[in-house]
């Protein structure tokens, strides 16, 4: 089992070693309709079989009656409702064959995006500032849809054409025994045909989906940064790119037209078809066959024109399903650093928080904080502040176990992060950030996203405390107001307050709030920072920020610089013994010029 942040609604114990075993263990678990698929496609097969030979009893009882027309007719309508009978059981065992491929392929697609969706959420975040948006968009929605091909036409004309192989085999010895020579040289030639085939198919399908996750990944970020590529005109040198990308992957596509299109298995039918054909004819001649029995056997060899045609299309279909399932597994196996740890530590959070010789980094090789101890008393305002780059985010991220640190500990309670249960421990955190992130949804549902089960009166009761009651309310909709993607059809400021009220309704023990008032004007500013004092009252709460006003209401100071944490204190201390803190807020306010007005 991969440790993982969370566990998913269904555990899927799959084979993970490699692609093939991977797909295998997820088909097993739908055993009986690979049952049905292969039951259908063999007794298709067989069934078709049996149709030459009734063709050709049927040659061999016209030609003994042509002196006797009527019976002739009586026994050519014999066998012809015989071969219609065949067909009848033919049609029904191909819909089973398909209808269980297909039934096959949607549910093993649906456990694929399952596990693979549950595994992103569990992954952390360490692995998602790493890995490109594009490209787990690509992998999450293409290639989970190429194993779904891959099962159905894919995997389920596969099997028919195999049976297809199979049934000259078994009945083409009831004519002669000689005549097996042609099927057996025809199916070891085209076993040949198609490993070359094969080898040759599959690092090109990878590649192919490969190019495609990079096309993906790029076009995603153009699109999410499609103001800045306006703002700065840069629409020609974007659309170079892409078209570049496209250009890349085009090239792959055709390399792996032009290896299916070498496969050479209709050339080799030709021969077979040739060849069977003088044989049976040559033991025609020595009185070894019937005449019914040469045309029987030429069309039992047609059922490898089936074969011949889909296994070029049926065999790159599962080719760039194993390519695509190679490129899942480079995700699912990917160690995650962090566990939910669920038989952890879970009480009631007093809020305590303890930083004992703490060193982290993003990289393994350059840490971005040095050392760092520190220890707040639970109920404690604390101001974190410091030059950019200082390490501040950083440091707060490590509360909520975001990240684990490198060496030393974080305590919350005196109970290492680590030791907690993860779900226990974030879920008595809230963190709003500069950045916020809305959802497509409504505005209520966007503030109750921690606590789904909130009340409409709670809902606002958070909005009202962190000032957006009165705004949501000249929205035509109100509290049902749908929000466009990201949040980006409000104001900066409105975004702000929406994500405060969001942290306001889960009632959190620990508050952290990194530059989180940083778009607002000066007068809602004043509004919540009075909101924030009262829903603070009681919860330790660490304030990231530039703004004198709310770091002289913090009862804590932690002063950082180039990630060492280089003084801690009230702000009259930090004044007369920190220079780096003095720098901050009072050389700038000495030098400055007038400020300007803040956008709301």
């Amino acid at each position: 089992m991969h440790r993982t942040e969370f566990t998913p609604p269904r555990i899927y114990r799959t084979d993970r070693r490699s692609p093939a075993r991977w797909i295998a263990s997820h088909a097993r678990r739908h055993w009986p309709l690979i049952g049905l698929m292969f039951i259908g496609a063999l007794g298709n097969a067989l069934s078709m079989g049996y149709v030459p030979r009734l063709i050709g009893r049927a040659f061999n009882a016209l030609l003994a009656r042509l002196d006797d027309p009527p019976a002739a007719l009586r026994a050519l309508l014999t066998y012809a409702l015989a071969v219609a009978g065949v067909y009848v059981v033919r049609g029904v065992l191909m819909s089973l064959r398909n209808l269980s491929a297909e039934t096959l392929a949607q549910r093993v697609e649906r456990d694929v995006r399952d596990e693979f969706y549950a595994a992103l959420l569990g992954k952390s975040m360490a692995f998602h500032d790493q890995i490109a948006v594009g490209e787990l968009m690509a992998r999450a929605t293409t290639d989970v849809r190429e194993i779904n091909l891959m099962f159905s036409p894919g995997l389920s004309l596969v099997v028919g054409s195999s049976a297809f192989l199979l049934a000259p085999l078994l009945y083409a010895g009831r004519y002669h025994p000689a005549l097996l020579l042609t099927p057996v040289l025809f199916v070891l030639g085209y076993g040949v045909l198609l490993a070359q085939m094969l080898y040759e198919l599959l690092p090109v399908s990878n590649q192919v989906r490969r190019l495609f996750g990079i096309l993906s990944a790029r076009l995603n970020e153009v699109l999410d940064g499609m103001e800045t590529v306006k703002v700065l005109a840069q629409e020609e040198r974007e659309a170079s790119r892409l078209v570049s990308l496209a250009r890349r992957y085009r090239q792959q596509m055709i390399r792996q037209i032009h290896i299916e299109a070498r496969f050479l298995p209709l050339m080799w039918l030709g021969l077979a078809m040739g060849g069977g054909t003088l044989h049976a004819l040559a033991l025609f001649l020595q009185g070894e066959l019937t005449l019914g029995d040469v045309v029987g056997y030429v069309a039992l060899l047609q059922l490898f024109r089936f074969p011949a045609f889909v296994s070029q299309f049926a065999y790159s279909q599962v080719a760039l399903g194993l390519a695509s399932a190679a490129r899942l597994l480079q995700y699912l196996n990917q160690e995650n650093p962090l566990d939910q740890n669920l038989r952890g530590y879970a009480a009631r959070m007093r809020g305590e928080v303890a930083f004992e010789g703490v060193s982290f980094a993003y990289e393994d090789d350059q840490d971005v904080l040095h050392d760092i101890t520190f220890q707040v008393p639970a109920g404690t305002r604390v101001a974190v502040v410091g030059p950019t780059g200082s390490g501040k985010s950083t440091l707060v991220k490590l509360i909520a176990r975001i990240y684990d640190v490198r060496t030393g500990a974080v305590l919350v309670d005196g109970v290492d992060v680590r030791d907690w249960n993860l779900g226990a421990l974030r879920s008595q955190i809230a963190m709003i950030e500069q950045d916020v992130f809305l959802f497509s949804k409504s505005l209520a549902e966007n503030i109750a996203f921690g606590r789904p089960d909130a009340s409409r009166e709670d809902i606002v009761r958070a909005a009202q405390l962190a000032q957006i009651d009165d705004t949501i309310r000249q929205f035509p909709a109100g509290y049902d107001t749908v929000v466009g993607e990201r949040g980006l059809t409000l104001s900066g400021g409105q975004r702000q307050r929406i994500a405060l009220a969001r942290a306001f309704l889960t009632d959190p023990r620990i508050l952290i709030l990194d530059d989180a008032t940083s778009a607002i004007d000066s007068a809602t500013e004043d509004k919540i920072q009075r909101a924030i004092f009262s829903v603070a009252r009681g919860r330790t709460t660490f304030i990231i920020t530039h703004r004198l006003s709310q770091i002289r209401w913090a009862d804590w100071i932690l002063v950082l610089d180039r990630g060492r944490l280089v003084a801690q204190g009230k702000h009259e201390d930090l004044l007369q013994s920190c220079a780096v803190y003095r720098r901050l807020f009072v050389e700038p306010v000495q030098t400055r010029g007038p400020a300007a007005p803040k956008a709301g």
